[in-house]
């Protein structure tokens, strides 16, 4: 709300966005449906109000014939009498239901309080007059007609040969536009049929979407995940066809990386062992102590870069196992690793909790973030938090109450080889590789890592994996 109390724009546009986002639903099919069903809906609509316009027509065009056929019958039994029986007869004649009849000298004080009829109604009245079969010069002198809108009655008053004249009135009936309730029940019915073939059709139709979004999520999952079959309608098996050649690519692509970097790690192996020897026979020791130092880290390094390779290249098979007691397992062997901190390892969660993964790599990357929490950060708190009903995802978080890290580098940390070398050099580090393939590991299965700073101090890695 602004200063002058009125509501700001933006407040103003956030009720019929809320609005649009419930009435418009989210995913391909819904929406398809939805519009399909609306359309059908208003078609069948506009067919059916044509349909009871038209019959409606013809009611009342047949309901006007029967109508002037009635007057013209009741006229007819009238003018054959003499003029001194006429009101006698009138008493005798069967009048139908709803309507009445009477004579009258005159009819002038009656039908000026009346309103005319409609054009068409006098018309048609006129005209099934002229077809009903009596003798001309039996034929009515005049013919006035008025409509009464209070009662919504008709009055037809005919004039007999004698000046006498005979006033018939009757109540038109208003048209029935929705056929009694047998014609909305059909209605409900043949909207519903029809609403429900339209869904089984859109949830076919869009299945492949279905299909190839699944498909797309075991890839990034598993790289060697099976292939779409390529069949269906042509568009499907094209979008199959060029999924399975975009995970193909893929796969050789990894497969490469992990071979080339695989041969460079054992080609730099041998050299590194050969220097190794020659080093052990210098005289100097302070330089002997010196490169044989760079010749470790220099190993360490291979061993590392071949490590993050070979985890672009899973061929551990995926298995249920129970991520709560693989976290109390990586805490204790870093518990024995540090024995001075053990008490500042703790496990806070579910006692079990079972997720698919690959044991041993899934393992490396909660000792690659385990580690390094203890190692700059002093501590390690792991929080493993249950799948809610709709996030659909595992949490595991793991604090410290280290130094934290500066803004500015919590990218750089996450890319190989990168280090801060006020915390995290070659003496109390290793390589730059802890966080980045654990981050690899994670992404492997269908997860994402990601690193932030706590308020209170100390950092924050944060573990999200699909279910």
């Amino acid at each position: 709300m602004s200063a002058s109390g009125r509501a700001t724009p933006e407040a103003q546009s956030a009720a019929p966005r809320r609005l649009r986002i419930r009435l418009w639903p989210g995913s391909l099919a819904a929406r398809t449906a939805l519009v399909l069903i609306v359309g059908l809906v208003v078609v069948q609509t506009l067919g059916l109000g044509i349909h009871t316009l038209d019959r409606n027509d013809l009611v009342r065009v047949a309901g006007l014939r029967v109508y002037s056929f009635r007057i013209m019958s009741i006229y007819r039994d009238l003018v054959e009498v003499p003029a001194a029986q006429q009101d006698a007869r009138l008493k005798i004649i069967p009048v139908p239901k709803n309507f009445s009849a009477r004579l009258a000298d005159t009819v002038d004080a009656q039908f000026n309080n009346l309103l005319p009829t409609p054009p068409p109604i006098r018309h048609a009245i006129l005209f099934n007059m002229d077809g009903f079969p009596i003798p001309p010069e039996l034929r009515p002198q005049r013919v006035q007609f008025g409509f009464d809108p209070e009662t919504r009655h008709e009055y037809t008053a005919l004039e007999l040969p004698n000046n006498r004249w005979l006033v018939i009135s009757s109540r038109v009936p208003r048209p029935d536009s929705f056929q009694g309730i047998e014609f909305l029940i059909a209605f409900i019915v043949m909207t519903a049929l029809a609403a429900a073939m339209t869904i089984w059709a859109v949830r076919r139709l869009t299945a492949p979407v279905r299909t190839l979004a699944a498909a797309a999520e075991a890839l990034g999952r598993d790289v060697n995940a099976p292939p779409l079959p390529e069949d269906g309608p042509s568009e499907t098996a094209a979008a199959a066809k060029a999924f399975n050649t975009m995970a193909g690519r893929i796969r050789r692509f990894v497969e490469d990386r992990t071979l080339l970097l695989t041969a460079i790690g054992h080609d730099l192996r041998t050299p590194i062992t050969r220097m190794r020897l020659r080093a052990e026979f210098m005289e100097d020791d302070e330089q002997r102590g010196k490169m044989l130092s760079d010749l470790d880290e220099m190993e360490a390094m291979v061993s590392a870069t071949i490590a993050f390779g070979r985890i672009a290249s899973p061929n551990e098979p995926v298995s249920p196992i129970d991520l709560a007691e693989l976290l109390r397992t990586v805490l204790d062997e870093a518990g024995d690793a540090a024995p001075d901190i053990a008490d500042q390892l703790r496990y806070e969660g579910p006692s079990h909790l079972t997720a698919r993964l690959r044991p041993q790599a899934f393992k490396r990357a909660l000792t690659n973030i385990i580690g390094n929490a203890v190692k700059y950060g002093g501590s390690a708190h792991a929080k493993l938090t249950p799948p809610a009903r709709d996030a659909r995802q595992i949490k595991i978080e793991v604090l410290d109450v280290g130094p934290g890290i500066p803004p500015e580098h919590m990218e750089r940390v996450m890319q190989p080889f990168q280090r801060l070398e006020t915390s995290r050099n070659r003496e109390t580090g290793g390589v730059g590789l802890g966080l980045p393939i654990a981050r690899d590991i994670t992404r492997a299965h269908g997860g994402d890592l990601t690193l932030a700073n706590r308020p209170e101090g100390g950092a924050r890695i944060t573990i999200t994996l699909p279910i």
